[in-house]
């Protein structure tokens, strides 16, 4: 099985952490001076800076032990000194081998000094060198940490080192650091290196003297130390004459790769010739591919088992050769986190061989194999990408620079939005996924959010949009390697979002839609989850605590107070713009709101933040167009700081009666309340003559929802393992609650035409959608052959937004359209993510207005005969979204354009008219 490192995620939604059980039991930090768990060794925190011996910082875990432990799940964090917050996380995997020690590459400050032994694991982190605090945790989530001294007893910790001035710390604080210049770095006392008293200053000495060791026992050490083995006055020397060595063994690189998933030559000392056919002497991978002479093409993967390409690691020899050479290299073979690889440590491992009579590798020509045995034949080989790649996944572009593709035409599925939980299709899902996934990569391990590399154009997004669902098309030929747990493409060098164009491997298509789709109807219905907008920003409040941009700007709230949005008033413009013209550009005449701020929390009018919003609206259509349904007398006695709001447009509807919230069900104490409120359609009034009462057969109702989400939950919302999440039972509850609701709330409208709109946190096929679908609602989301979801989570597409139709209301629907304009585009286009890079991604458009999409569905009531809303120019305001005959009715959006329209639809309606009128005037 393939094991690598899992890339730091700095937002905490980004999954849950699976933990694995380590091969020994390891106690939360308290003292350790038995030996008997693992601790921080050593941690040199200045790489890349002026004098210093290593480019990149590192921690360096200790194993006193006389057992191999365990870190899968595990995590190395950093907090500064200061800070209350959550950390940062660096994610762990593999095992610390019995007294040995593990090697966790961290940031760096610039590119000053040698390149760290092989890590273990490579972080995000980047920790201050002369103040701060790190954990080591066995668990892959932030820590909750308090501040002071951390000594036992705090779930999670491990060990911890405060040094500096640090405001956590065990018992007192390690020493300060010295000047960035200054090269040293904080090393455990003892004669082990692993005596734990549980005081940071008694246990740690800051000294010159840095020598960091991974688990497979490669060092490095500092050049000044006079037992650096590298040092030639050493009569320890491996290049002394009468040191004894094995002599490497020429091999052929298929003979090097195997045909199975480790090297069977692993720790040996080979000697190989090959071609030059990637090289990436920057960015971070160090090393460079070669390949087989005149190998690749089109090939035949039940026959050909054996790889002719490797990875070479060797930051010695890598700005030294170039796409094309060919070479020997002598080196030792090696299995790094799944990914084969011959390790060259000095120059004089590599001879440039003549070019003359060398036939060139070419590309592989085939589709992308969909069994890891097959992709183990191509590692590290040259391909060209044959066939469709669609777009699955961009939630890392903006950090990572990668972007995970899909082989075929289809994204990667939850299996629960197609199959119902734990059944044998779902599992079928989950399987084709694993098959067709593939992350596009850009040929480095840059951090573009770390401060090192945020002057560095991020990849991939700087070029254009890079949206799930569009179509990757490949123009040069990549490499096929096996890094942080994923196959992935990378390019024959690295790339950045300074690259032309031109010069990447792959483009793509723009699948973006300037509107929804014409889904007919007198009147629409939409949902929409408006992201924590809350206008009572973090700077109005004490406490909070801030995500802040790569200049340091508050950008939006983090911790600390009950706000969740903007942190200042310039974040929430920037957020506002994006929610109202995305509203108004729905077309919708009834919206149901999700994550919307509820001002009771902070002593204000309940309805101040969806006031607000409305105000915005009403000044982006320049009329007095949105009206909301106002706050009802019966409240609940306990609510969340978000709440669900129901807004309409003035002119196309109007309430009947006043709201309602479900304040009196159990199921709903850990999520928001329903609220319904019954609509009835606004006719026009031509003439002196009075309009005609909405009959109740136009009335219909229609109930806003957020159910629990799926992050957390014990005992009977555990987690079971069956795709569905956590707190699935408290949804099946806040379901059923629901069902008894919307009967109720019927009887008192007067009708039974009913819609259920909102976040159900729940897939198409999961348990709280089947509670509905057997109560007789009808899901109006995607079919299973649909190409539109909601949402997208760990690279998989799915629905948690949904519109449910009584069968009086399904009656009424003329179409449905989910309008991908959120979660299918990149989070660094976000108002609080756009300035994290120094390309700024910010547009004052509709596009990552929130991070789920908004659900259309238009409706057609018997007794509306009303010819459009008064002919404002566009539907929703905008000009051509709309147009004569669109839903049958003339004028509505009062411009061709949008849905179309036709002189005769134009008649039909007019005829219509003028029947009403005769109706109304005798």
């Amino acid at each position: 099985m393939h094991r690598s490192i899992a890339r730091t995620v700095l937002c905490a939604t980004a999954a849950a952490a699976l933990l694995a059980a380590p091969l020994v039991s390891v106690a939360a930090a308290s003292a350790n001076p038995a030996g008997t768990g693992l601790v921080i060794a050593e941690a040199f925190l200045k790489g890349g800076s002026a004098n210093q011996p290593f480019t990149d910082k590192f921690v360096e875990l200790g194993n006193p032990t006389d057992s191999a432990v365990s870190v899968d799940g595990w995590s190395v964090q950093y907090r500064a000194a200061t800070g209350t917050g959550a950390p940062a996380v660096g994610k762990l995997s593999g095992s610390v081998p019995a007294h040995g020690t593990y090697l966790v590459q961290m940031g760096s400050n610039g590119t000053t000094g040698a390149a760290l032994p092989t890590p273990d694991a490579v972080t995000g982190l980047n920790p201050s060198g002369s103040t701060g605090t790190l954990v080591l945790s066995d668990q892959a989530t932030a820590l909750s940490l308090p501040t002071g001294s951390v000594t036992s007893g705090t779930p999670g910790v491990v060990d911890l080192l405060g040094y500096g001035t640090s405001n956590t710390f065990e018992t007192a604080v390690a020493a300060a650091g010295t000047a960035n210049s200054v090269p040293d770095g904080l090393t455990r006392t003892g004669t082990t290196g692993t005596t734990d008293t549980d005081s940071n200053a008694a246990d740690f000495t800051l000294g010159a003297s840095i020598t960091p060791e991974n688990a497979a026992g490669e060092t490095g050490a500092t050049p000044t130390d006079p037992t650096d083995p590298t040092d030639p006055t050493d009569p320890t020397d491996p290049t002394d004459p009468t040191d004894p060595t094995t002599p490497a063994e020429p091999i052929s690189i298929a003979q090097l790769q195997g045909t199975g998933d480790a090297s069977p030559y692993a720790g040996k000392a080979i000697t190989t010739d090959g071609v030059v056919t990637a090289v990436y002497a920057t960015g971070g991978f160090n090393g460079y591919t070669i390949q087989t002479a005149g190998t690749g093409g089109a090939l035949d993967l039940t026959t050909h088992t054996a790889s002719d390409a490797v990875f070479v690691y060797s930051s010695a020899t890598a700005g030294s050769v170039a796409i094309g050479d060919a070479v020997r290299l002598t080196g030792t073979v090696s299995e790094f986190n799944g990914l084969t690889e011959l390790t060259v440590p000095t120059a004089a491992g590599l001879t440039t061989l003549p070019a003359e009579g060398v036939v060139q590798p070419v590309p592989a020509t085939l589709a992308f194999p969909r069994t890891d045995a097959q992709r183990e034949s191509l590692e590290s080989m040259l391909v060209a990408p044959q066939g469709d790649y669609t777009v699955a996944d961009n939630y890392t572009t903006n950090q990572y620079g990668e972007v995970v593709l899909a082989s075929g035409t289809k994204r990667l599925l939850q299996p629960t939005e197609v199959a119902r939980p734990g059944s044998a299709e779902a599992a079928a899902v989950t399987a084709d996924n694993a098959a067709r996934k593939v992350v596009l990569d850009d040929g480095a391990s840059t951090n573009f959010l770390t401060a090192a590399n945020q002057s560095i154009p991020v990849s991939w997004l700087t070029q254009g949009p890079v949206t799930v669902g569009a179509a990757a098309t490949f123009g040069r030929p990549v490499v096929l390697d096996y890094r942080n747990d994923s196959w992935k493409f990378q390019p024959t060098s690295p790339i950045t979002g300074a690259t032309p164009a031109a010069d990447l491997p792959a483009s793509f298509s723009n699948v973006r839609t300037a509107a929804p789709e014409n889904v007919g109807g007198d009147i629409r219905l939409a949902g929409f989850n408006v992201l924590n907008y809350f206008p009572t920003t973090g700077d109005q409040l004490t406490g909070c605590t801030y995500y802040t941009d790569r200049d340091g700007d508050p950008v939006t709230v983090r911790d600390g107070c009950d706000a969740r949005g903007a942190a200042n008033a310039d974040d929430l413009a920037r957020q506002q713009v994006k929610i109202v013209k995305a509203i108004n550009g729905l077309g919708a005449d009834v919206v149901s709101l999700e994550e919307i701020e509820n001002s009771a929390r902070f002593g204000q009018d309940r309805d101040a933040a969806v006031a607000t919003l409305v105000a915005a609206l009403n000044t982006a259509t320049g009329k007095d167009t949105w009206a909301y349904a106002k706050s009802p007398a019966k409240v609940p006695a306990s609510e969340d700081v978000i709440r669900l709001a129901l807004i309409y447009k003035k002119d196309r509807v109007q309430p009947v009666g006043a709201s309602t919230i479900l304040t009196d069900s159990a199921a709903f104490v850990n999520a928001r309340q329903p609220l319904a409120q019954a609509f009835a359609p606004v006719p026009t009034k031509p003439g002196k003559g009075k309009a005609p009462k909405p009959s109740a057969k136009d009335t219909f109702l229609v109930i806003a929802n957020h159910f629990k989400s799926k992050g957390s939950g014990t005992g009977a919302d555990a987690d079971q393992g069956d795709g569905q999440g956590a707190s699935n039972n408290s949804r099946v509850e806040q379901s059923k609650a629901l069902v008894a609701f919307s009967t109720a709330m019927q009887r008192q409208a007067g009708t039974d035409k009913v819609f259920m709109l909102g976040d159900f946190n729940a897939y198409s096929q999961e348990d709280p959608v089947a509670v509905l679908d057997a109560a007789g609602y009808t899901d109006l989301g995607p079919t299973e052959d649909a190409s539109e979801w909601s949402y997208v989570f760990s690279g998989l597409s799915g629905s948690l937004d949904h519109v449910f139709a009584s069968p009086a209301a399904l009656g009424t629907v003329t179409g449905v359209d989910i309008w991908n304009i959120n979660s299918v585009e990149s989070v660094g286009l976000e108002y609080s993510r756009y300035d994290y890079n120094v390309t700024d991604l910010y547009q004052g458009d509709v596009y990552r207005a929130s991070d789920h999409d908004p659900i259309l569905v238009g409706i057609d009531l018997p007794g509306v005969t009303a010819p459009g809303d008064g002919g404002d120019p566009g539907h929703g305001g905008d000009p051509g979204n709309g147009g004569p005959g669109h839903g049958g009715n003339p004028g509505h959006g009062g411009n061709p354009g949008h849905g179309g329209g036709t002189i005769a639809d134009a008649l039909a309606a007019l005829a219509a008219l003028i029947a009403w009128l005769r109706s109304l005037f005798g």
